[in-house]
């Protein structure tokens, strides 16, 4: 799909069953596709009650983590010392005791653990599996045509809280033509204008990249060469602290930059 100026692909997966995270139904397969993907997207009907929740679980249950930011938990082996805990604030979920009992069940017997979130014990195992995947979601919910307001009101009842949702009807494209910017919004790209040394910005056709993305990212997407023979950027727009700001491969863009990159000549 391509839609204001990004190219999307969007893959429909065979459903998961119960048990998939396990194996069953080829699970396994289908989960290592989804975790290599931007964002999740659900589509589920209003009159299916439990497939969201089962869909939800397999994905957790394979170590994916949809709409959440990665836990602010911190942790340094140390050669002695036994386990000790830092926190930055107090600590509501878990004693002292129970977070060193945690770490110490994934062999680990001195460490020093820092805490800058309130944390569960989901959040210490997450950090010490290594393994997890925190990723974007959105839930598409189709069939409006044919669910009353209670239908309605129950589907979204049933689904996480400040998750994204949109109401379509593929039958008679109600909110079709809505789904291309919901997917796009969502996805969370920005747009960044590119310079060429000593030529004018190209501001019809913006860079489109992730709104994580630093001058690395843009290097690597434009060619392995910009990386290899990068002397340093320029930066001009809500980036910079002042208009061509001299700045280096890990600068953030913001949404809006006029970026030059200056090479190497050799």
């Amino acid at each position: 799909m391509e839609h204001r100026g990004a190219k999307i692909q969007i893959l429909d997966l065979p459903g998961l069953i119960k048990g998939a995270s396990e194996g069953k139904g080829r699970g396994r397969e289908i989960l290592n596709v989804i975790r290599g993907s931007d964002m999740v997207l659900y589509v589920i009907d209003p009159f299916q009650k439990s497939h969201f929740d089962i869909l939800d679980r397999e994905l957790w249950k394979s170590g994916m983590r949809l709409n959440q930011d990665p836990p602010q938990v911190f942790i340094s082996r140390t050669r002695r010392g036994g386990i000790e805990v830092r926190s930055t604030l107090e600590q509501t979920n878990l004693t002292e005791e129970e977070i060193q009992n945690i770490v110490r069940s994934f062999g680990i017997v001195s460490a020093t653990v820092t805490l800058r979130t309130d944390v569960t014990d989901d959040h210490i195992v997450d950090t010490l599996a290594g393994n997890r995947i925190y990723s974007r979601s959105v839930v598409v919910v189709n069939k409006i045509d044919l669910a009353n307001k209670k239908d309605m009101e129950r589907t979204h009842k049933s689904l996480p809280e400040g998750w994204p949702i949109l109401n379509v009807s593929a039958k008679t494209g109600e909110g079709i033509d809505q789904m291309k910017d919901f997917i796009f919004d969502n996805l969370g790209f920005m747009s960044v204008f590119l310079k060429p040394q000593g030529q004018e910005a190209d501001l019809i056709e913006p860079l489109i990249i992730k709104d994580t993305s630093n001058v690395r990212d843009v290097c690597v997407k434009l060619h392995r060469d910009f990386l290899r023979k990068f002397r340093y950027a320029r930066v001009k727009g809500p980036s910079a602290k002042f208009d061509w700001q001299r700045v280096g491969l890990d600068h953030q863009l913001r949404d809006g930059d006029l970026l030059t990159i200056i090479l190497r000549k050799s």
